[in-house]
């Protein structure tokens, strides 16, 4: 047995054979795990229950909630604890939405046991310990933005946004300045690898452009840089 922390685990699923594995590799090691096969009374009892558990491994096809709902809802409590999504899909519009609605992580069914149980450990390393957790709040030109409840105010009107929109604003102010390649977002926003062709980071950026810039076609603060990456100026000065 490895030497690992007593982490708690919330372990989502129906299917009854797949729950027994995941949860006694999670054991062996060295986990606590909870297991789940009802999305309805998973829900009941994160409500009931905050702050138990440091990781959800979440399906999306249960019976009661689906993962989504249970994500999404979870989110509205609870923007810090780590969610990694297992299911059979395959599409990408099911992963985009997967982590739209606030996953950290998204595996396809079947999935390697090395690499499953690599992710648990990274996710759980890596999280932020509450007392580290970076300043909720952040200001500038004339935006005030609140990582906590997910709101923005832009020019004296508030805006919420979703959990990935924020977790990517958050990279931007956290990497100020520097221009940010394409691969390094997709690897730490989107936790996929960096040579996958996927236009999300165009589209978000997009997205924030018309929240915060006065001229969406004309961006001062969130910048593209030509075959290279992103750039977010705080002063508006590019």
């Amino acid at each position: 047995m490895s030497e690992t922390p007593q982490y708690h685990i919330l372990v989502v699923e129906d299917e009854e054979s797949l729950v027994h594995g995941i949860k006694f590799n999670l054991e062996a090691e060295g986990y606590l795990v909870t297991a789940i096969g009802d999305g309805q009374a998973a829900m009941d009892l994160l409500d009931d229950t905050p702050g138990s558990f440091d990781l959800i491994v979440l399906d999306i096809m249960l019976p009661g909630l689906s993962g989504y709902e249970i994500c999404e809802r979870f989110r509205r409590k609870d923007s810090e604890t780590p969610v990694l999504i297992l299911s059979a899909r395959t599409l990408r519009e099911d992963q985009t939405r997967a982590f739209d609605v606030g996953a950290n992580q998204y595996m396809v069914k079947p999935f390697d046991l090395d690499e499953f149980l690599s992710r648990v450990n990274n996710l759980l390393t890596f999280r932020p310990r509450r007392s580290e957790t970076p300043k909720p709040q952040y200001t500038f030109a004339d935006v005030e933005i609140d990582f906590d409840s997910f709101e923005v105010t832009v020019r004296g009107e508030t805006t919420r946004l979703t959990p990935l929109e924020m977790k990517l604003l958050r990279y931007f102010v956290d990497n100020a300045d520097r221009i940010i390649p394409r691969s390094e977002l997709l690897e730490n926003v989107w936790d996929l690898t960096g040579d996958i062709q996927t236009r999300a980071p165009d589209q978000f950026l997009r997205r924030l452009r018309k929240i915060f810039e006065l001229d969406s076609a004309k961006p001062r603060y969130f910048v593209t840089i030509r075959d290279i990456g992103y750039r977010f100026v705080p002063d508006g000065s590019e």
